[in-house]
């Protein structure tokens, strides 16, 4: 039997009030991320694909998708094996019937988990960028919200076998950021790069740069105050932390960004001879997704080292799954969300002042069920969407601009925004 849900006290729940509508300006941010990192002429596409992802994964959500998560003292099918129940799935009605729709437990776990999906539904987009059709953008983004992301969110968050082995996540570095991040790789491979990215002829890819690096910059700036809301309505709802923590879990937000951005700076310059602005925003964002799990547990110190590493690994591994990998990632969905999401979940194993041998193997776990699960079943569901609809535009219409091709307009008509040299491929 599952435990009795926790109450919170009146001052705690102003607090995740608070830090939930701070949350919406992480998702502008994400959305304005992706669309400054892709080409001018489907700029429009990708702003209006993060607002019907968000729409539509808080239609899932809301048939379906908090059905199957539910939360901690919720009711629950269980499996028994080696003796002992198994917490697998939650057993909710659909379509939210019979919740307390108030400022009660289950209400603001609700609130939470519609936010943090929609942000989570972004991030495949940035790996999808300038030839992912909306129709099929929107489409997978139901399957994300309505199965993938509530089954494993359930597992770590709402009693599910993952937190009965142990695993912890105060605010998402497993169920937000690695699942986002996990099911932009199996986007990127199903759909392939884009025209001109790899040539026949082998030799390193053709780089593609963002159009607009100051609307990047800027939305650094948006994702972190987003993810001081993000972080904090996690580490209460989910870890328990109490009013004073939050203290505690902004700084090492702030901390593991920062130092994230600065590793991104000061390696790009010394391999370059000068900082890389769109990977140091990588490597902003990448901190900020390495801090989500930890930022309850860790010390200001071990949050900071975890950025610093975090920063490294994204600047890296854009350029390993760029060259080597040869998976077209535009935003660096993969690198910024899935490596930097599973290194903040393994850091709080291996660096909790509280870490055990069998905490870190509690994590090392979650990370296994990602890999071993999460990634299969995105690819799966998302390669069966690919058979009975192409996810990917036609030729023409990546030739074209998504914007022209899918919405009829472009996002900036007064301003040339076809290279003569791309259209004569």
């Amino acid at each position: 039997m599952n435990p009795a849900a926790p109450v919170l006290s009146e001052a705690a729940t102003v607090l995740v009030l608070a830090c939930l509508l701070l949350i919406p300006l992480a998702i502008a941010g994400i959305a304005l991320i992706n669309t400054g990192l892709g080409r001018s002429r489907s700029a429009s596409h990708t702003m209006l694909a993060a607002l019907c992802a968000v729409s539509v994964a808080a239609a899932a959500y809301f048939v379906c998708g908090f059905a199957i998560q539910g939360f901690a003292g919720g009711p629950a099918h269980t499996i028994t094996a080696a003796g002992k129940q198994w917490n697998w799935i939650a057993d909710q009605p659909l379509f939210l019937r019979g919740l307390p729709l108030d400022a009660s437990y289950p209400g603001l776990v609700l609130w939470l988990q519609l936010l943090s999906v929609a942000l989570a539904a972004l991030i495949p987009l940035g790996a999808g960028l300038d030839r992912w059709r909306l129709g099929a953008a929107s489409a997978s983004t139901a399957l994300l919200a309505g199965l993938v992301y509530p089954l494993f969110a359930h597992w770590v968050w709402s009693g599910g076998w993952l937190a009965q082995i142990g695993f912890v996540d105060a605010a998402g570095g497993a169920p937000v950021q690695a699942v986002g991040g996990l099911t932009a790789l199996a986007i990127a491979w199903i759909l392939g790069p884009r025209r001109g990215k790899y040539s026949s002829e082998g030799g390193l890819p053709a780089a593609i740069p963002g159009h607009n690096a100051v609307l990047v910059l800027f939305a650094c700036f948006l994702a972190w105050a987003g993810w001081l809301g993000l972080n904090g309505a996690g580490a209460m709802l989910f870890g328990g932390a109490p009013v004073g923590a939050l203290v505690r879990v902004g700084l090492n937000t702030t901390l593991s960004a920062a130092m994230a951005g600065l590793a991104a700076a000061a390696i790009t310059r010394a391999r370059f001879g000068r900082p890389d602005a769109s990977l140091c925003a990588n490597g902003w964002v990448g901190g900020l997704a390495a801090s989500s799990a930890g930022c309850l547990y860790l010390t200001p110190a071990v949050a900071a080292l975890a950025g610093l590493v975090a920063g490294a690994l994204v600047v890296f591994t854009v350029e390993w799954l760029d060259i080597y990998g040869e998976i077209d990632d535009p935003t660096g969905s993969v690198s910024v969300h899935a490596v930097g999401g599973i290194w903040g979940v393994l850091a709080l194993g291996f660096f909790a002042r509280s870490g055990t041998p069998v905490q870190t193997l509690s994590q090392i776990a979650g990370v296994a069920t990602l890999l071993g699960f999460v990634l299969p079943l995105a690819y799966g569901l998302n390669w069966l969407l690919d058979r009975l609809s192409p996810q990917r535009v036609a030729p023409e219409g990546e030739r074209q601009g998504l914007d022209l091709h899918e919405l009829g307009a472009g996002a900036y008509p007064e301003f040339v925004i076809h290279r003569e040299d791309f259209l004569q491929r």
